[in-house]
């Protein structure tokens, strides 16, 4: 068995949930103030209003992971928290759990991005050196079977491809994430954020898209974690950059899974709904 060893990534300011949930309608009080209020990992859902990201951490643990980082901001010390010092009873009690607080560099409004937010987690874990780890996002809710997947994988470094349709998004939404162009052996060539119709177009049948979850060996990431340039428009060291740089680098060193399967996504309260009744009828008999 490959290092069960995790990062998930929760140290975003929720801008957009926050700034949605002004003009929310048809959400129950307790969901609107958690929109408003919270990182959108700590948003009440499901029987008992559990946290989405107590969702995540199970699928986490059901897929054979043991060691985790949680990455998350300076100013939103609700992750922590809630997790720090907390008996977890039943199967979140198999995880290890450590914190990693990513900085608001001065004169900024906000993190440096997530390059730099898995550089810093990676550097505050010096053991993981030589080793693999899973990296994926607090606001996405993936399958236990991608999970293992990856953590199974007898690649240095991987990401999932999924298929579009399988994400059950609008087709406009396609078009704020980022589309993965692979070669016929399914590696990747290139990272293109939120791409255009016509870029879609060239790429004909072969592309896929990026939920911002990977597989990569903590020696070959680290370095362009740590070179990747600030995003001419976005003003913020982004991990698909740096994993862009590292396949110009050295071709063929990300292997890409394609995968047909929803995955539930927050980045609006928009969202909350059908996310709330996913986790409702998927969680509906399990005991945590």
């Amino acid at each position: 068995m490959n290092e069960p060893n995790i990062v998930i990534l929760a140290g975003g300011i929720s801008s957009r949930m926050k700034k949605s949930a002004a003009s929310a309608t048809g959400l129950d009080n307790s969901m609107t103030q958690d929109a408003a209020q919270k990182s959108k990992s700590m948003i009440g859902m499901g029987i008992g209003h559990r946290p989405f990201l107590d969702y995540l951490l199970y699928n986490v643990q059901a897929a054979g992971y043991r060691d985790v980082v949680l990455l998350i901001g300076q100013n939103d010390q609700s992750v922590r928290e809630y997790y720090e010092g907390k008996e977890r009873p039943g199967v979140l009690s198999v995880l290890h759990i450590t914190f990693v607080i990513q900085p608001i560099p001065e004169g900024r409004s906000k993190p440096l991005g997530t390059a730099d937010a898995l550089q810093r987690s990676l550097e505050a874990r010096p053991d993981w050196k030589s080793k693999q780890m899973t990296i994926c996002n607090s606001d996405n809710l993936y399958t236990i079977e991608t999970f293992k997947l990856l953590l199974n994988s007898n690649e240095r470094n991987a990401l999932i491809n999924y298929d579009f349709h399988g994400l059950r998004f609008p087709r406009q939404r396609i078009f704020q994430f980022a589309v993965l162009k692979t070669d016929p052996e399914e590696y990747l060539n290139d990272i293109m954020e939120k791409p255009s119709e016509d870029q879609l177009k060239e790429l004909g049948d072969h592309w896929g898209v990026s939920m911002n979850i990977f597989r990569f060996s903590y020696d070959d990431i680290l370095p362009y974690l740590k070179t990747v340039p600030l995003h001419s428009e976005r003003n913020e060291k982004e991990l698909p950059g740096a994993v862009r740089m590292m396949v110009r680098t050295h071709p063929k060193s990300v292997k890409t899974y394609r995968r047909t399967e929803y995955v539930p996504d927050l980045t609006t309260v928009d969202d909350i709904p059908r996310v709330q009744l996913f986790i409702q009828e998927s969680f509906a008999n399990v005991a945590f």
